[in-house]
């Protein structure tokens, strides 16, 4: 049905579901609170994911640098983070306005920035996931302070369900295809925010503020001409489809579903259905989050080119667009596929970018559980994503540059709030989203991190104790009051060349996979049986797309040449507040005497790079085999200096 059909259908049927039944929730991946649907999934299902509150994470340092990222977040306290929003609605923020009394919050979040409110979505997501991740009931008390200041901000504005940090006007001016800089963009984040408070915390009152946006914008949108709809679809407009077929999924109010369809982008969806790699100077964190609504709406029913065009569009980004680390893009567009060597600029690898190709990696596993997928997002979150804190202050970057020589420019702590700040708030609140998936007595094992699996429909649970990627070896235990019949399917990554070692209960196992595959262990488990699995990681080189220049890699660990702090002057490795933007134009004074050629003379990488004794992931050259003494770190342990990652071998 066009939208211009179901619209009329629409306005003539469908009435404002403002009152919301406590049993309904979105399921944010295919299998999550199952006891809170509203609308069942349509599509086949190869992998369901597990409730984020299933997985809890053992000590680690990915519970280190949750730490990291939880204390900035509670640091910045309600009434900072609800001030613009009070301000654009009169809401009493203070005495005289709050002027003098509330410190405000900059770069993007100021108050004459036209992206305000994003962060503040971006957090209520954050909070929500880390309370499911910890059961800490802090986070919960903080995001409900938030979801109630928020109510009465929209409650204030009585615009028939609109809230936002920023007046309708600038609405207006993108539907008018004025200059404006994506206003839908931050309601997505705001809209998406207030589900996750339902969802994750059984917030009514967030699932309220919700639908009352829903109610505003079908309103707003329903009365549009083709023309104004295509002109407003030209502005950034985040996971606007994705964010609305969600609230759909909670509410069944068909107006939602309708939302979701009229944020189909045909200009830019519709050249992929040819498969033609057209993503040449496209705006890749613009792009992604529509592909990702594509997949929730076949989830829900729509058409398999749903999921043939986001399956193109994943694997050309992967296969032709990306680099080593995992992310894309240079200054934040797609280049012409296969073209690396062109775009090592210290503008590469937007943060964004990685945080929602991972999002769609997800959807597309619980399709297809393909190992390829699950290769992907071990490469792009242990290097990128693991790489873009600072360990000290617990800032971020936006870019990681692949300039020879460049180094990582963080945020600072309230004067920056770039869209990678935000993103950046939910990577670190879920890391225990995609270890496991599972299907009847099927479980998949994805990633090696230390945690606990709570598998309740089948009286099970599983405990992974591991250094990795410090080594190759993981501990699996099976807990269960009964034996169970169940198949285990253990992740054999692509880059575990040197085979495997499996052991269960003490006796060795022959293991007939190969690398790019899963192990598959089916039996009757028993109340403590230990599983022991073991992938001898080695180093080795892995050429860019174009053949131009080479990395190198110990495992799935991109391995960076660790150049000193030479040159680098204050506030470096840290933005300038008081320069615009200045991750995009900045100038990282690489010293001349830096060079990316490595003289091997066809050597194996063995040969001229060595491990450094008793340091583990430490490596350095032998001078005498390659020309140069450097050393070698892991890029995302790598902070505070320049680096290089990609090399001419001559």
């Amino acid at each position: 049905m066009s939208i211009r059909k179901r619209n009329i259908a629409l306005s003539m049927g469908l009435f404002y579901l403002l009152a919301c039944i406590p049993i309904i929730a979105q399921s944010q991946y295919p299998g999550q609170h199952v006891d809170k649907l509203n609308k069942n999934l349509v599509s086949p299902i190869k992998a369901y994911a597990f409730d984020l509150k299933d997985v809890r994470l053992l000590d680690s340092p990915f519970t280190e640098k949750m730490e990291l990222h939880s204390k900035w977040i509670h640091s910045l306290g309600v009434d900072r983070l609800l001030h613009s929003f009070r301000t654009n609605a009169g809401v009493y923020a203070g005495l005289e306005g709050g002027y003098d009394r509330v410190e405000k919050l900059g770069g993007w979040e100021s108050l004459d920035c036209e992206l305000r409110g994003h962060t503040t979505g971006h957090i209520l997501s954050s909070l929500a996931l880390f309370y499911a991740t910890t059961g800490n009931i802090q986070h919960k008390q903080l995001s409900d302070s938030l979801v109630k200041g928020l109510s009465e901000v929209q409650t204030a504005l009585n615009q028939e369900g609109y809230l936002s940090a920023f007046p309708q006007n600038l609405i207006d001016r993108n539907i008018a295809g004025q200059r404006v800089w994506a206003p839908w963009y931050t309601l997505h984040k705001l809209l998406s925010g207030l589900i996750d408070q339902y969802l994750y915390c059984d917030n009514q009152e967030a699932l309220r503020v919700a639908s009352g946006m829903g109610h505003w914008a079908f309103k707003k949108l329903s009365i549009l001409t083709p023309e104004q709809r295509k002109r407003m679809l030209r502005n950034e407009f985040g996971g606007m489809n994705d964010a609305f077929y969600a609230l759909y999924s909670v509410t069944s109010n068909e107006q939602y579903h309708w939302l979701g369809d009229f944020f189909y982008h045909e200009d830019v969806l519709d050249p992929l259905k040819e498969a033609v790699d057209n993503l040449e100077n496209k705006h890749a964190n613009t792009l992604i989050p529509k592909l990702i609504g594509l997949v929730r709406a076949y989830e829900m029913g729509a058409s398999e080119e749903n999921k043939t065009i986001a399956e193109f569009f994943w694997n050309t980004v992967v296969d032709h667009h990306t680099f080593v680390t995992g992310g894309n893009s240079d200054k934040e567009k797609f280049f012409k596929p296969d073209h690396q060597s062109k775009h090592l600029s210290g503008y590469t690898g937007e943060t964004c970018n990685v945080y929602n190709m991972l999002k769609l990696t997800r959807h597309l596993f619980c399709l297809e559980a393909d190992v390829k997928l699950a290769d992907y997002y071990e490469k792009a979150l242990f290097n990128h994503i693991l790489g873009q804190q600072d360990p000290s202050s617990g800032m971020v970057s936006y870019f990681l540059p692949m300039l020879p020589g460049a180094h990582k420019v963080y945020s600072t702590y309230d004067q920056s709030f770039w869209c990678c700040v935000g993103t950046s708030f939910e990577s670190y609140a879920k890391f225990g989203e995609a270890i496991y998936y599972h299907k009847d007595s099927d479980v998949f094992v994805n990633l090696f991190i230390p945690s606990r699996l709570k598998w309740k429909e089948q009286g099970v649970e599983i405990t992974q104790q591991t250094q990795f990627p410090k080594t190759g070896k993981s501990v699996f235990t099976i807990h269960t009051d009964a034996d169970r019949s169940l198949t285990l399917h253990l992740r054999y990554p692509s880059w575990a060349t040197n085979g495997v070692s499996l052991k269960i209960n003490g006796q060795n196992v022959v293991c007939v996979e190969n690398p790019g595959s899963y192990i598959h262990l089916h039996r009757e488990w028993k109340q403590g049986d230990r599983i022991e699995l073991d992938f001898p990681m080695s180093l080795h080189i892995e050429a860019s797309d174009d053949n131009q220049w080479v990395s190198i890699l110990y495992g799935p660990l991109v391995l960076a040449a660790e150049l000193g702090a030479d040159q680098m002057e204050n506030p470096a490795p840290f933005s300038d507040p008081h320069k615009h933007n200045d991750y995009y134009t900045y100038d990282y004074k690489v010293p001349t005497h830096f060079t990316s050629t490595l003289a091997t003379k066809g050597k194996p990488v063995s040969d001229w790079l060595l491990p450094v004794p008793g340091q583990a992931m430490r490596f350095k050259t032998d001078a005498s085999q390659c020309g140069k003494e450097l050393s070698f770190r892991p890029i995302s342990e790598l902070h505070h200096q320049r680096y290089s990652v990609y090399w001419k071998l001559e």
